[in-house]
């Protein structure tokens, strides 16, 4: 995590995404804009909460760990969102670990301003409100899919969400059947129709996607964001 000393590019931020108004003016200041890199934790599952973060550039990854070391994608997100918001609301730790698929920005203000300057601001609290119904909402689609869709649409919509802006992308196999929920052993018998199709290419316990139009096709829809 890099803080961006720019009040400038901030601001700039703020405007684009017309959030202005959901800040009142003694918490303005208390605002900082963050850089993450690829492959950067945001937040881990179980980490005391400290900041709220808006997404405002970029892409990110939400996942849950189980208490037997399994891991389950939950969501890919793109700006507008936010990061911390059920913590700071319930004040508890981390419910997710959120890592960057891309470089991301981020505006960052810690929650004891929030709470000195935002617990009555209507603005902030219809703004916050608005994004965790829609979040609970997500969730139950996302917890139907991964029942009802087979894992050829559930390998597409994945590969589709981590490639980002890239046309290709190196994935873990391993990785990919514990974010999926589904075994290796499957996964693997569906990565080797997906090459035969020309979907994608594998090498060394990675894959490398080939037609990211075709795996549009098959998804129908990338049902992770």
């Amino acid at each position: 995590m890099l803080e961006i000393n720019d009040r400038g590019k901030l601001e700039s931020y703020i405007k684009m995404h017309q959030i202005d108004a959901i800040f009142t003016e003694q918490l303005l200041p208390h605002l900082a804009l963050y850089r993450f890199d690829k492959g950067e934790l945001i937040c881990s599952q179980g980490d005391p909460y400290q900041y709220l973060y808006i997404l405002v550039k970029g892409k990110l990854k939400i996942y849950t760990n189980s208490p037997e070391g399994k891991t389950l994608i939950l969501s890919f997100k793109k700006p507008l969102e936010v990061i911390g918001d059920l913590e700071y609301v319930q004040g508890i730790d981390f419910i997710n670990t959120v890592e960057a698929v891309s470089p991301v920005m981020m505006i960052g203000v810690h929650h004891r301003w929030l709470k000195q300057y935002g617990h009555d601001h209507a603005p902030l609290l219809n703004f916050l409100l608005e994004i965790i119904t829609k979040k609970f909402h997500l969730k139950n689609k996302s917890m139907s899919f991964n029942i009802m869709y087979p894992v050829e649409v559930r390998l597409a919509s994945y590969l589709l969400s981590v490639s980002f802006e890239e046309s290709e992308v190196a994935l873990s196999i391993k990785d990919a059947a514990n974010l999926i929920g589904t075994s290796y052993r499957h996964l693997n018998r569906v990565i080797t129709k997906f090459c035969e199709e020309g979907l994608i290419e594998r090498n060394r316990g990675f894959i490398l996607v080939k037609d990211l139009e075709g795996l549009r096709k098959l998804a129908g829809g990338n049902i992770y964001e």
